[in-house]
């Protein structure tokens, strides 16, 4: 699972049956200094593009989210849907503590 904060939001004017009742945001994933930083560190940091992820738990925009990307993705549904990226967790709080080894 990768972090990333919700910068935006994506309005489909045709979607698959199996996706309604979900949403697809835009998100930027976390750098290796916004871990450092913790939750208040601002979105946009890192130099790896947006990510477009499936939600249909809630997550919203300056949220901070946990998503899976790949097959797992799609794992979560009897029939595959057409996603590469899905919203797995809400962030609440995050600890940051690297190894110094």
């Amino acid at each position: 699972m990768k972090l990333g904060t919700v910068i935006g939001r994506v309005t489909l004017s045709k979607s698959v049956d199996l996706l309604k009742g979900g949403r697809f945001l835009v998100v930027s994933p976390f750098s290796r200094e916004q871990y450092a930083g913790g939750l208040d560190k601002p979105a946009g940091m890192g130099t790896d593009p947006s990510l477009v992820v499936y939600d249909d738990i809630g997550g919203g925009v300056g949220d901070v989210i946990g998503y899976e990307e790949g097959r797992e993705a799609a794992q979560a549904f009897d029939v595959y849907p057409p996603i590469d990226v899905i919203n797995a967790a809400l962030v609440d709080e995050m600890f940051y503590n690297p190894w110094k080894g």
